[in-house]
């Protein structure tokens, strides 16, 4: 429901605070919005009119915004922006049928973009807009339809639906493992290793599971998986990396696993979305989508694995 009418100021108003608000300038906001200098100025006159609080500061032939038109200048610009990207995605798709999803920079990269071809395939209507996000937000205040969430499952006001299991390794580069003569866990404790700043103690509770006795832990720090894969390519240390997510290099032997049966469960993926919007049709596709994808992964490793042991 929305609120009164008398709340509801009109756009061309509200266009014309936020330029002046942005540029600082109601003769620069004039020239953006094609508008006169006067013109201008009633708008914003006739908007803390209707809202009954100055937003600007006059001095002389300047503006200054008040504290409290600051503040509004940051939820206008935003519900602005908010307005634009729907009509963008509106002339994009006429159908209606846009996803906005929420990845995970190293996820999407590796394992959602190879494959969002074969969604789109299956739905040509759909559209999917992909954009990182790396903690979880608040749906009611953002564009998103759905976000990919790593870790438990919790997300206040948030729908879960569990999509895998994350499983890492520690891996390096078969230099690297002959270099330090990698054999055991123990091994690992004196070697160079990398960590992730978003996983701090990840190499701690690789090594208690291991049952490996350790000091202080030394080594590179990285942001992202992406460069952390790249350093233990370069030899630099050995990582701890998502299997299913490494595949290629493991593949190419590019890396090795440093420990035999050295892998660690660390938590779970999940498709994160606003409980209302659990029918919105783009989404519940998608969900049904990913989730058998994830599932024929599954079914191929198991293939694999049959296939070697035999």
């Amino acid at each position: 429901m929305l609120p009164p009418r008398r709340f509801l100021p009109s756009f061309s108003l509200l266009a014309a605070f936020e330029a002046a608000a942005r540029s600082g300038s109601v003769t620069a906001a004039a020239n953006e919005l094609g508008l006169t200098q006067s013109a201008v100025s009633r708008q914003i006159s006739a908007l803390e009119k209707q809202l009954g609080v100055a937003l600007f500061l006059r001095e002389r032939q300047t503006i200054r915004l008040t504290l409290a038109g600051d503040a509004y200048a940051r939820e206008v610009r935003e519900a602005l922006r908010r307005i634009s990207n729907a009509s963008l995605n509106l002339r994009a798709n006429p159908s209606g049928g846009t996803l906005n999803l929420g990845i995970l920079p190293f996820f999407g990269a590796r394992w959602l973009t190879p494959r969002i071809g074969r969604f789109l395939d299956l739905h040509p209507g759909v559209v999917v807009n992909l954009t990182t996000r790396l903690e979880p937000f608040d749906f009611r205040f953002d564009t998103l339809d759905a976000a990919i969430h790593f870790g438990s499952a919790r997300w206040p006001g948030a729908a879960l639906t569990f999509l895998m299991d994350e499983d890492v390794i520690p891996a390096c580069s078969p230099d690297f493992l002959r270099k330090h003569a990698i054999r055991a866990p123990g091994d690992l404790v004196h070697a160079p290793l990398l960590h992730l700043n978003s996983r701090p103690d990840a190499w701690e509770t690789w090594f208690r599971t291991a049952a490996t006795e350790f000091d202080a832990l030394h080594g590179m720090l990285f942001d992202q998986f992406a460069t952390m894969v790249e350093a233990a390519v370069a030899g630099l240390g050995t990582a701890l990396l998502p299997r299913f997510l490494i595949e290629r290099e493991l593949q190419q032997g590019l890396l090795v696993e440093a420990v035999a049966g050295g892998s660690m469960g660390t938590g779970q993926y999940y498709l994160a979305y606003p409980p209302d919007r659990a029918t919105y049709p783009p989404l519940a596709v998608f969900r049904d989508w990913i989730s058998r994808e994830i599932e024929a992964d599954g079914d191929r490793s198991l293939a694999i694995m049959g296939a070697i042991g035999q």
